[in-house]
């Protein structure tokens, strides 16, 4: 017969101390570059399942992680959740978005202030609607540089939908990205802060136009550091 094992989290095996604040980007190498541009000592926390995550001392002497979440609402459901499990009480994604309209520039730095629900999983986690980004955070994130907007969060990347991105606008969405809508679920249900600040990497203005490889580096530091900067200064 097939030992049962202890009750914990299924799908991140923590090898390092995790930090009760945690920067959330998509990407596993995203989470890499903001842990060694702004962790002392970063230590890898997960790398099962290629969901790279580190813990280090930030530059307020405190612990801070950096953990990836994969792509799309339900890799980011589960991560999020099990690191609230394992006591995660603030998380910010710092992840990238598609601008809707004229007059963003690729590599602004926006914080989603609401978030339009459009995607399955924050739906099945019961959003409806809007979802609001905790408003503490989102006012340091400000503070810290960004420009506030409304987001709107989908399954598809490659959506060839009519009428689709219109829709959107009219909801009054600025820009689209896949896991914020599915971080702030969570976070709801499970009763802990989140915002989501967003670098704009593509241009959805008729043509798309996207950022290239050096420079969508640089943002995802800038996002690290952004981030650090107005999770340190809520006093999360």
């Amino acid at each position: 017969m097939p030992r049962l094992t202890e009750p914990g989290p299924i799908h991140l095996r923590p090898a390092a101390e995790l930090a009760d604040r945690v920067l959330l980007p998509g990407d596993p190498h995203r989470a890499l570059s903001v842990a060694q541009a702004i962790l002392d000592a970063p230590k890898m926390f997960n790398h099962t399942r290629g969901l790279w995550g580190y813990t280090g001392t930030a530059p307020d002497g405190r612990l801070l992680t950096v953990q990836a979440t994969g792509m799309g609402g339900p890799s980011a459901a589960i991560v999020v959740e099990e690191l609230v499990a394992l006591g995660a009480r603030t998380l910010i994604r710092i992840g990238t978005c598609g601008a809707l309209a004229p007059g963003t520039d690729l590599g602004e730095l926006v914080v989603a202030r609401e978030v339009v629900a459009a995607d399955g999983t924050s739906t099945a986690l019961g959003a409806e609607g809007r979802m609001a980004a905790d408003p503490v955070l989102t006012d340091a994130l400000v503070a810290a540089g960004a420009r506030d907007v409304v987001a709107v969060s989908t399954d598809v990347f490659y959506d060839g939908r009519q009428g689709l991105q219109a829709e959107w606008m009219q909801m009054g969405a600025e820009v689209v990205e896949m896991e914020a809508a599915a971080l702030l679920a969570v976070a709801r249900r499970r009763k802990v802060d989140a915002a989501v600040l967003l670098g704009v990497t593509d241009l959805l203005d008729g043509t798309r136009r996207r950022i290239d490889e050096e420079a969508l580096k640089a943002v995802g530091i800038r996002l690290g550091e952004t981030a650090y900067e107005a999770i340190a200064a809520s006093g999360s």
